[in-house]
């Protein structure tokens, strides 16, 4: 089937950006609107904290290791029929994960929507690019990532309400009108599309090494607050893994078409802005995955509540992402990428200073909007770094790497944040000889002694500050790599 050249004027162009919008409207809900929720997800399924991180690392596990994969198989297959296949998984795992009875099915069915969002979720903008000119292409993609942004904002103040008055399971239905509607409009509106120029196959040693070794890696460091490090499974998931993760590397430097080339972090700024990509992403990961938790076990909010604590943040960078391109623009990408993470570091930190009991306006609210400023001076400038360190054919690839190595950031955040959040609990006290099942009963909210709640609190507080360690690094990163007054321009 010949590609129709929407750029000459091919109709539907209103319900093309419609339906990826909509398609891809279901990745970022499902990445923001989970976390509110867990905590009484983990209560009703009885889930331990292993299990209840593990909603979150399936999900991301499989959209990490494979959203290249799912790029290039648009590209090669074509972009509406990866689009629709990535729409129909998600649906079907939406609806597995809503009539989950266990802990079983529901994991299963969140691996399945990140095999879904690594599908539709680079379709869907290869999709725009397929089907805008380049007068056109700015403004669909901005009114993607503007409505993706909204999604991101009022996810966890949904997720927090379906959970308090329809039930936690009505966040994953909500996803089937969606889908339907997405389909519906992409079977009638959007023509297919493939790049005829490309002979080359799909990487699946590439992805299957990198599945496996970093699933590996993440059920050693969320198995170990059980098991202890000198457990011979938890060594063997752990030194398996990483070998796993280095024959990864190798098949990808021998690979002639590899889903991550080596050659690009030739480029110093290339590398020093995955760096920094991946701290970043990490705290920022971590720091909202168990945030949550301490607003509603602890601080006692509800789940709309603890959801619309979140609001602020995407609101207050919606409004400040534009002055702050434009100041990237004028200075230059590193000192934007220098110090806005630092400023988020400070954000994290200021996260581990309110006590139990603490008034939100006083006590996060100020947090989170230093958080926001960070991250408003960073984004704009880190994806036109990454795209401009390489040359202009590379661009699509190259930010589908730092995607990849930002959702991979989340998924070891949640896992090994999990073991210094259980170690931190231990030590200060918390449970006593039963710590470990203190710990997962204070999770799921089974433990309320004044005792076990003021060891997680001071538990969460370490985090928080390991979070903002973490984004500070990942500016001194940027500052040691970006030599460059401005982005390399493309070739």
């Amino acid at each position: 089937m010949n590609p129709r050249k929407s750029e000459t004027g091919a109709p539907h162009k209103r319900l093309i950006l419609a339906a990826t919008v909509l398609g891809s409207s279901m990745a970022f809900i499902d990445g923001s609107v989970v976390n509110v929720a867990l905590p009484v997800m983990q209560r009703n399924l009885d889930m331990g904290a292993g299990a209840a991180q593990w909603v979150v690392n399936a999900y991301m596990l499989m959209l990490g290791a494979l959203v290249l994969v799912g790029g290039a198989a648009g590209d090669i297959w074509g972009r509406r029929k990866v689009f629709l296949i990535g729409m129909g998984l998600f649906a079907a795992a939406s609806a597995a994960c809503g009539l989950a009875p266990g802990k079983e099915v529901l994991l299963a069915g969140r691996a399945l929507q990140g095999l879904g969002a690594a599908l539709l979720t680079p379709s869907s903008l290869a999709l725009l690019n397929a089907n805008f000119s380049d007068q056109e292409r700015n403004r669909a993609m901005g009114a993607w990532a503007g409505f993706g942004a909204l999604t991101g904002a009022l996810g966890p103040v949904l997720g927090g309400w379906l959970a308090d008055t329809i039930g936690w399971r009505s966040i994953f239905y909500l996803n089937l009108p969606i889908a339907l509607a997405a389909f519906a409009l992409t079977l009638y509106a959007i023509p297919e599309s493939r790049d005829d120029e490309e002979t080359g196959g799909l990487d699946f040693l590439g992805a299957g090494l990198a599945a496996a070794g970093l699933g590996a890696v993440t059920w050693g460091l969320t198995a170990a607050p059980d098991r202890s490090f000198t457990d011979v499974w938890v060594l063997a998931a752990l030194i398996g893994g990483a070998a796993l993760l280095a024959a990864f590397l190798v098949a990808e430097a021998r690979e002639k078409h590899p889903m991550m080339p080596l050659g690009l972090f030739k480029s110093p700024a290339f590398s020093g802005v995955n760096l920094l990509t991946l701290l970043l992403y990490f705290a920022l990961s971590g720091a909202f995955f168990f945030l949550p938790f301490d607003l509603i076990r602890v601080q006692r909010l509800s789940p709309t509540m603890a959801g619309a604590a979140m609001v602020p943040m995407p609101l207050i960078f919606g409004l400040l992402a534009g002055p702050g391109g434009r100041f990237a623009d004028r200075f230059g990408a590193r000192w934007p990428l220098s110090l806005g993470p630092l400023v988020c570091g400070v954000g994290f930190a200021m996260l581990a200073l309110p006590a139990r009991g603490a008034n939100y306006f006083t006590g996060y609210l100020p947090a989170l909007v230093v958080l926001s400023l960070g991250m408003s001076v960073t984004v704009g400038p880190l994806t036109a770094t990454v795209m401009g360190a390489v040359e202009r054919k590379h661009a699509g690839l190259a930010s589908g790497v730092n995607n990849a190595v930002a959702r991979v950031a989340g998924l070891l955040a949640v896992a090994s944040l999990g073991v210094v959040l259980f170690e931190a609990y231990r030590l200060t006290g918390g449970g006593g000889t039963g710590a470990r099942g203190a710990f997962n009963a204070t999770m799921a909210g089974a433990m309320h002694s004044a005792a076990s709640l003021d060891s997680f609190h001071q538990a969460v507080r370490l985090v928080m500050l390991v979070c903002g360690a973490a984004a500070a690094l990942g500016g001194v990163a940027a500052f040691l790599t970006l030599k460059e007054p401005k982005p390399q321009s493309a070739a």
